[in-house]
């Protein structure tokens, strides 16, 4: 029987995709919904109800998604009592997206401000633990202004 010749990335995927896990998983992805407009394209569940896998679109990116499974060592930044890891998202609008996002439960953690590197630029925590920094670019800086901003540690 011949095997059919696939893609090795499949068509809609970029070579590098977010794969969040948090406790609450099913939950979370409504917030997620909520706060940034993302939409669900798969959701796979075990047969007590918890999610094992599901696939968000948040603009055109895409984000997967697990319950956390503290057996097979799968944790959520809850249960390692943070993350290291910050979510970057660009907006055509940061203030109104924030303000969405805060509204659907996130706190915020940075407050939006103009940076010295262009984007108006604030972060986020969801209520699973994830963090979430939200941008709009508003001018494009030449390296050489970027370069001496940053060594003065310059914000706007």
């Amino acid at each position: 029987m011949a095997q059919t010749q696939v893609k090795p990335i499949p068509d809609g995927m970029p070579t590098l995709t977010p794969h969040i896990v948090c406790a609450n998983a099913l939950e979370a992805i409504e917030f997620y919904k909520r706060a940034f407009g993302a939409v669900e394209e798969f959701r796979l569940t075990t047969p007590q109800g918890q999610l094992m896998h599901a696939m968000l679109r948040i603009g055109n990116s895409p984000v997967m998604m697990a319950e956390e499974m503290p057996e097979w060592q799968s944790l959520g930044p809850k249960a390692l009592k943070g993350t290291p890891v910050v979510l970057h998202l660009y907006v055509e609008d940061v203030d109104a997206a924030v303000a969405r996002a805060v509204d659907a439960g996130a706190k915020v953690t940075m407050p939006v401000q103009d940076m010295f590197w262009g984007d108006r630029y604030g972060q986020l925590e969801d209520p699973y633990g994830h963090r979430w920094s939200v941008a709009t670019h508003v001018r494009d800086v030449p390296p050489e202004e970027l370069a001496k901003a940053a060594e003065h540690g310059c914000g706007a």
